[in-house]
């Protein structure tokens, strides 16, 4: 009984995983190869490395990466109370809501203080 209820999802990710092994084969199988001296050489960060591999960074990089995560998580809440809407009617709806707002006021305050600025 167990498995005919997981039996389709074992399928699933037994299709994924040979479609996905034989998509990354046939890349390095047909794909060029042809290093320089700009593909092997480090990249960070976008700029050629000039300093120790250890240099501190703008605190502001921090800050636009933690906006990235806390709005990329709001995606994460909206996308399940979307489905769910006819659900949680008002009430997921209000809670929703505040979410929502409290998370535009972190933005706003955010951008009060600049850390959005990249002079």
């Amino acid at each position: 009984m167990m498995l005919r209820q997981y039996l389709p999802i074992l399928i699933f990710m037994g299709l994924a995983s040979v479609l996905g092994l034989a998509l990354f084969t046939i890349g390095w199988i047909l794909g060029p190869r042809r290093p320089d001296a700009e593909k092997l050489s480090p990249y960070e960060c976008g700029f050629e490395a000039f300093e120790d591999s250890r240099m501190r960074f703008d605190v502001r990089y921090y800050l636009v990466a933690i906006i990235f995560i806390v709005f990329d998580l709001e995606i994460a809440f909206f996308f399940p109370w979307a489905v769910s809407l006819r659900v949680t009617g008002a009430f997921g709806l209000a809670a929703m809501l505040i979410f929502a707002l409290v998370l535009v006021v972190a933005l706003v305050y955010d951008y009060k203080k600049g850390a959005l600025e990249w002079d």
